[in-house]
């Protein structure tokens, strides 16, 4: 199997880059933001760190595929770069620290392509996570000042550190009623969003997340942190991996009741 650490140690390099970038311009007093036709915003430096992530894979990996959420998919192959340039752009045009770049490597396999590499890398908040598949999950300021994580044992919904993003996305989709039963069952609920509730889940501060409507770039280096770390990354349909268009994570042991909640069967 292979190692993919040559493919991490770049990963790596690549959010150095992206971090210089994002931190140049957060709090910029003259930042532009534009609403895409989805209506959610965009920032210059969104754009800016994206292209400078694409600009380094053309040269350095040119054979590979590149997703990004500003610029589409370019290339084909069994080897694809998943980009999402700052995640939770909401939070860096109001100055709030809570955004990270995300990227993963994905790979062609029996189930379509699974992330096999991923560096989620909040420069704001002095953070960064990664993982290669099959050398465990770790956070630190790098590879060579590192961490390794790993989920919770917390077993119990009552004992159970729930975190999510918002509540109107859960009515929007008609499974507010599991919702709010969940979080009457669990110990404690916080809406930290975005990127984060899952690399708690890996560290095992939080014990189970999941949002209800999500892209694959949101996904991809989230979903390789957390299995990495033992925990359990699936669609809220239970599919493994991010490409249900939305998501659950959990320390693996409250996997079963997370999505029974969401799911309104219990």
């Amino acid at each position: 199997m292979p190692d993919y650490l040559d493919d991490l140690r770049f990963a790596h390099v690549l959010a150095d880059a992206a971090d210089a970038t994002t931190m140049d311009r957060f709090k910029a007093l003259d930042l532009k933001v534009e609403t895409k036709p989805d209506m959610t915003p965009v920032s210059e430096a969104d754009k800016a760190a994206e292209e400078l992530i694409r600009g380094h894979l053309q040269r350095a990996r040119p054979r590979d595929a590149i997703l990004g959420e500003e610029y589409g998919v370019e290339g084909t192959g069994p080897r694809r770069w998943v980009v999402d340039p700052i995640d939770g752009t909401k939070n860096y045009v109001r100055g709030v620290p809570v955004w990270a770049t995300l990227i993963s490597l994905m790979e062609a396999g029996e189930g379509g392509y699974q992330p096999v590499v991923g560096v989620v890398s909040a420069p704001a908040l002095g953070r960064r996570w990664w993982a290669a598949k099959g050398h465990g999950a770790y956070t630190g300021r790098s590879l060579s000042s590192a961490t390794r994580i790993h989920v919770s044992r917390v077993s119990s919904l009552a004992d159970a550190s729930f975190a999510y993003s918002s509540l109107s996305g859960w009515e929007e989709q008609g499974r507010l009623d599991g919702f709010l039963d969940l979080t009457r069952q669990v110990w404690r609920t916080r809406a930290y969003g975005d990127f984060w509730p899952y690399m708690m889940v890996a560290e095992g501060a939080v014990d189970l997340c999941a949002e209800p409507e999500l892209s694959l770039w949101d996904m991809a280096a989230n979903a390789i942190v957390v299995t990495e770390a033992g925990g359990t990354f699936t669609g809220l349909d239970g599919r493994p991996g991010p490409h249900s268009g939305n998501a659950a994570a959990s320390n693996g042991l409250l996997h079963d009741d997370l999505l029974g909640y969401l799911n309104g069967r219990y």
